[in-house]
């Protein structure tokens, strides 16, 4: 289940938690609606009260035991055991356009890629190749819509917000390369 916003910034409530995994520590972060923004590579627990300051004026609070079945999951994913998230989304930090290419995000097979040529031809929007890969760069909840999935169309790996050897490292995982 997929909630969608488009205003920013956040006045609401939010959780969050953070988690040590194969890619270092990550952050996740949810509204009530959903999880709302995933943080990898922080340098630290503290870390990620710059992230949430800057996300929301509402209220800030560590929830562990709310992520638990999110955080099994990535568990499960990193091990090989997992090929999608189950877990509801809040989308409402990116633009209808970014909601849109997030959405067919979500549509690439496990151990598959696609290219970026692909994706915006698949949300109907041919010429907008360059569009599409801003919009993967600003995706918020990285790993879980697979924007690392995406490459270029010759094949080549392309750029990736996490860096080049995390998205290498996922392709690898999900035996996609």
């Amino acid at each position: 289940m997929i909630k969608n916003y488009s205003h920013t910034p956040l006045d609401i409530p939010i959780s969050y938690t953070v988690f040590k995994n194969p890619v270092g520590l990550t952050g996740l972060v949810s509204s009530s609606e959903g999880l709302i923004r995933l943080i990898n590579n922080l340098a630290n627990e503290k870390s990620i009260e710059k992230h949430l300051t800057q996300l929301t004026n509402g209220d800030i609070s560590k929830k562990p035991s709310h992520f638990k079945d999110l955080t099994k999951q990535f568990s499960l994913y990193f091990d090989g055991k997992l090929k999608s998230f189950d877990y509801p989304l809040d989308l409402r930090l990116g633009t209808p356009f970014q909601q849109k290419v997030w959405k067919k995000l979500l549509t690439i097979p496990h151990g598959k890629t696609r290219s970026y040529k692909w994706l915006a031809q698949a949300i109907r929007n041919p010429q907008a190749s360059r569009a599409v890969g801003n919009a993967n760069g600003k995706n918020p909840l990285s790993i879980i819509i697979p924007c690392h999935r995406v490459v270029k169309v010759n094949g080549d790996m392309g750029g990736y917000t996490g860096g080049v050897s995390l998205k290498h490292f996922l392709l690898k995982l999900e035996q996609a390369i």
